[in-house]
């Protein structure tokens, strides 16, 4: 029988369902252990944990993604191998994202994410996380049932950071179907077989090079704006692809972590029901629950560093080119710093000094935002509900029953369905009005759902506002309305063309015939759009011949033309563009 301390922590699905144990069997060994067989040490002691993540100058950040398992891409050689991390760096997983970067490269980028991250920031947009997490609450109250992953903790998190970012209302939806589609930071799943280019990061970063080329053109009051004219501590504007790194990993970074933290914590008010008497009781108390939450069942289980120099941890020799699973989850649950330390202590003294979040130059710069974003869903689904509890019909074993995703990074739950029983005096939302209100149908008085069902007002919403006939809204806007969506999106959905889309929607319900025809052009409608319309590809390939094979505008679907003109002036001259443009507003 193999012991426990032989498992491979990577591939074992029962010590993903338990790390906890493993790593106890591990600290047992040392806080500083090297498993029989394998290239890499695991760091299980708190104290161990801060010298490795705290010491940047023995210890690199390029495996953080990749992880401890993963080869090196050379052969380490010599006691220093900072010139070889660096002479391969492509060659890792994510190797130049800010969360692998070293020294300079990392502080300069850093330094950008920490001035768009400022508490001021996050005060503000407050008000937004408290009025979305009111609507999603009391829809799943007076649903009487939701499943708090996917319902719930996974949209509001995506939509949460898009709003902060200044990410189109248009594409939140297509995002979160991007992200929900690939496998989770760090999966076990030997099965998976997603493509390179599927990647969400991959389809994103066309999104984003055309959001940054936006914003540097036309500013907005957003943090997509400040990257866009952003400049380093060094007085030099980053590169281009830099930025729009940087904004998609802002973006996506966190939505997995704050999601499953928001699942790990109510996970434990259904395993307690006094604990969560005792939470609606006294609000002020959840803030501390989190803390404790994050400390025993934190969503981010471990991250990697690499030994740049040969070097000790806690006198056990390390050489350079050693790689180093750092078990946060077992620092947290360190009984050399923590007294009892599985149990959830609200009291407990120096509550905070964790390192659920890291520590060190790498610390999670959305900290701030993820205590904000749990705390506050927290306290509204306490507030709305008098009790509430496993759903035995979704999960008839209880708490036994409960999935975790299959990752070796992520501690999360792949679903958790509730029965949730709403407080005296409990007001549901209100519903959108139906179309058998009446003929007449509008964007302040129906859902978006309701518009995109019926075909003449689905005709209607594509012609003044292209985007929307796919329906990217549909799963998370989908009862609202679209003046309600404007609210949050004005740029988008202007009050003069909710105006004239009311007049059509008018004109429709008197029988009068209404021109829906949808115009598109280079500086408005998306390349992917233009890319799905043969009559448009024929007109771009008369004018940029071989434009819809091209690899790299298969890259740039979701930028313009226009913008594209910045990247590649010699190809998308003015006079090209017109050219299109003139022959695209022929098209029917």
């Amino acid at each position: 029988m193999v012991s426990l301390i032989e498992r491979d922590y990577f591939t074992d699905y029962e010590i993903l369902k338990d790390p906890y144990a493993f790593f106890e069997a591990i600290r047992e060994q040392s806080p500083v252990y090297q498993p029989p067989g394998k290239d890499y040490f695991i760091v299980t002691g708190f104290e161990e944990t801060l010298e490795v993540l705290r010491d940047h100058d023995r210890f690199s950040a390029i495996i953080g993604l990749q992880g401890a398992a993963m080869p090196l891409p050379f052969v380490p050689e010599g006691s220093d191998i900072t010139a070889q991390i660096e002479g391969h760096r492509m060659q890792f997983l994510g190797g130049d994202l800010v969360v692998n970067l070293d020294d300079d490269a990392h502080s300069n980028l850093r330094a950008l994410v920490n001035t768009l991250f400022v508490p001021s920031r996050l005060k503000a947009n407050e008000a937004f996380i408290t009025d979305y997490s009111d609507q999603m609450i009391r829809e799943a109250v007076a649903n009487g049932k939701v499943d708090v992953i996917k319902t719930i903790a996974t949209p509001f998190v995506t939509i949460v950071i898009a709003d902060l970012l200044g990410v189109p209302v248009e594409d939140r939806q297509m995002f979160m179907d991007t992200i929900a589609m690939a496998p989770p930071p760090g999966s076990l799943d030997g099965d998976n077989d997603m493509s390179a280019e599927d990647h969400p990061f991959v389809i994103m970063g066309s999104y984003f090079a055309g959001y940054i080329a936006d914003r540097s053109e036309n500013p907005r009051d957003d943090v997509l704006t400040e990257l866009a004219h952003a400049i380093l501590p060094n007085g030099v504007k980053p590169e281009m692809q830099d930025i729009v790194q940087l904004g998609m990993f802002m973006f996506g970074a966190g939505q997995d972590t704050s999601a499953k933290l928001l699942g790990n914590s109510i996970k434990y008010l259904v395993e307690d029901l006094d604990l969560q008497a005792q939470m609606r009781a006294d609000p002020k108390k959840i803030p501390a629950f989190i803390e404790e939450v994050l400390r025993i069942e934190g969503s981010t289980k471990q991250t990697a560093r690499l030994a740049r120099k040969d070097t000790e941890i806690a006198g056990v020799k390390i050489p350079a080119g050693t790689k180093i699973l750092v078990a946060l989850s077992a620092a947290n649950r360190d009984p050399k710093r923590w007294e009892n330390p599985a149990e959830l202590q609200l009291a407990r003294k120096r509550i905070m000094e964790h390192a659920a979040f890291g520590r060190g130059k790498h610390v999670c710069a959305g900290a701030p935002l993820a205590r904000v974003e749990v705390r506050v869903l927290l306290e509204k689904l306490l507030a709305e509900t008098s009790h509430f509890e496993i759903d035995r019909e979704k999960h008839p074993g209880g708490i036994a029953d409960l999935r975790y995703e299959p990752s070796f990074i992520i501690r999360g739950l792949a679903d958790l369905h509730l029965k949730l029983t709403p407080r005296e005096g409990f007001v549901a939302p209100e519903k959108p009005a139906a179309a058998a209100a009446g003929p007449v149908l509008s964007t302040g008085g129906n859902s978006l759902e309701t518009l995109l069902a019926d075909p003449g007002a689905k005709a209607v919403l594509e012609k003044h506002f292209p985007d929307i006939g796919p329906g990217p809204f549909l799963g998370i806007a989908n009862g609202f309305t679209l003046r309600g969506i404007a609210r949050l999106a004005s740029r988008r959905f202007p009050a003069p063309a909710l105006d004239a889309a009311d007049a059509d929607l008018l004109r429709l319900a008197q029988g009068v015939a209404i021109d829906t025809k949808v115009s598109l052009s280079t500086g408005a409608t998306r390349v992917g759009d233009l890319l799905k319309n043969p009559a448009a590809v024929a007109v771009l390939e008369k004018h940029f011949a071989g434009i819809s094979s091209d690899k790299r505008i298969g890259m740039a679907k979701g930028m313009t033309l226009r913008a594209m003109k910045k990247f590649a002036p010699d190809q998308f001259t003015d006079a090209a563009l017109d050219a299109v443009d003139a022959e695209l507003a022929t098209l029917a």
